[in-house]
């Protein structure tokens, strides 16, 4: 006996996703997280960095509707990994996402390791440092809001301890979080940020150092100490004078190297 073809394609696929309701509850998001795609960052430079992307993408679904179509979103994923991203074309993807989900409100969010090639302080031994980025455009009736997350590492070194101790001074690794909105059509240039933050350290940090590098980095931050208030204080300084940026908010967590909790301030503008 031959299976006809014709009857296979002929059948109807009931679309679930589609069916009404009947308990009136709306949802704020649905969707999907922790998927990891590739994406090719462009950079203020035009050049284009390369690195995994794990996103999260989600719309409101309305009270009447069942169900919203998951493939969809990996299908707005796969599209875009073939391009250059910056700020802007990563809006546009939220702004397709929610006509391709027949939504009005929708967020898509992306982290991923943005590295930076450094040069030692003195031997100039080149080096690769990664940071963490987050992206978050939310979309509300085709009002769109980009947000960026950068978190820095560096060095911080308590000027209380120098000031009492009669030689040597506690330091510890501190963590900066970033989190930016820049004015509409303006590109936020992350190499200027991380500039910028590792600028009001004590001492930035480097992947690769020679013994020469290590006593400049521990001379250097030993005469530029920091409370983690002068840190977010020194970069509120710094990003106030950018005018690109609409609103921001700046965190510093010092891991305490002789205290078992973390020194912890915040600013936001």
């Amino acid at each position: 006996m031959k299976f006809n073809n014709n009857e296979k394609t002929n059948i109807e696929i009931p679309d679930i996703q589609n069916y009404g309701d009947i308990r009136s509850i709306s949802i704020d998001k649905v969707g999907i997280k922790n998927i990891k795609i590739p994406i090719n960052v462009l950079k203020t430079n035009n050049t284009v960095l390369s690195t995994i992307g794990i996103w999260k993408a989600t719309v409101a679904l309305p009270s009447d509707k069942k169900g919203t179509h998951m493939s969809r979103f990996v299908s707005i994923l796969e599209k875009y990994k073939y391009l250059n991203i910056n700020q802007r074309i990563f809006s546009d993807m939220a702004l397709e996402m929610i006509k391709l989900l027949e939504a009005e409100t929708g967020e898509i969010c992306v982290k991923f390791d943005y590295f930076l090639e450094k040069e030692a302080p003195l031997s100039k031994t080149k080096s690769t440092m990664n940071y963490k980025v987050k992206w978050i455009a939310t979309i509300n009736n085709n009002n769109i809001k980009f947000k960026s997350f950068i978190n820095i590492p560096i060095t911080s070194l308590c000027p209380c301890s120098k000031a009492i101790s009669k030689y040597g001074a506690h330091n510890q690794r501190s963590k900066i979080t970033i989190s930016v909105r820049p004015h509409d059509n303006s590109i936020l240039n992350i190499d200027h940020i991380i500039k910028l933050v590792e600028k009001e350290a004590s001492c930035e940090l480097w992947s690769l150092l020679k013994r020469s590098d290590e006593k400049y980095v521990t001379e250097r931050a030993y005469n530029n100490p920091k409370f983690v208030e002068d840190l977010v204080r020194d970069i509120a300084v710094q990003l106030n004078s950018l005018q690109n940026i609409q609103c921001y908010t700046i965190e510093a967590e010092n891991f305490e190297s002789i205290h078992n909790h973390s020194a912890y301030a915040k600013i936001e503008k």
